[in-house]
Parts: structure tokens; C-alpha cells; sequence
């Protein structure tokens, strides 16, 4: 079963911005747009193919420090 309404926010400040947000037509559409959501999903693949090989391998190198560093 699905809900046609979101969940209402806990606090009541968050509460009060929620409503005046769609009361003065404010609020937003939470779905992406479908050209965004496209961009979005190639977007990883598109810029690895841009990238010369040594600056994947600068990118990855950073990437493992970063890794290796949380461990501490």
C-alpha cells in the first residue's frame, strides 16, 4: 500500500516551513526530471572518457588514501 502524501516532518519547525512552503506554492517537485535523471546515470562512463589515463590514475590514487586514512 502506497501513501499518495509524504511523510510529515517530526519537528515543528520543519512542520510550520513545510506548510507555508505549500501554501504560497513554494514547495517543489520532489521527482527528478527525466532529462536530469539521464544525465545523471551516463554521467560516470562520459567523464571517465574524457579523463587521460593519468588522471584516472591521479584520481584512483587519491581515492585509495582516502580509503587506506578512514582505517585509522
Amino acid at each position: 500500500m502506497t501513501d499518495k502524501h509524504p511523510k510529515r516532518p517530526r519537528d515543528p519547525n520543519q512542520l510550520a516551513k513545510s506548510i507555508v512552503n505549500l501554501a504560497t506554492g513554494e514547495a517543489e517537485d520532489k521527482k527528478p526530471l527525466a532529462s536530469a535523471r539521464k544525465g545523471g546515470l551516463k554521467g560516470g562512463k562520459a567523464r571517465a572518457k574524457t579523463l587521460t589515463p593519468e588522471q584516472r590514475s591521479e584520481i584512483a590514487t587519491v581515492a585509495a588514501q582516502a580509503r587506506w586514512k578512514k582505517g585509522d
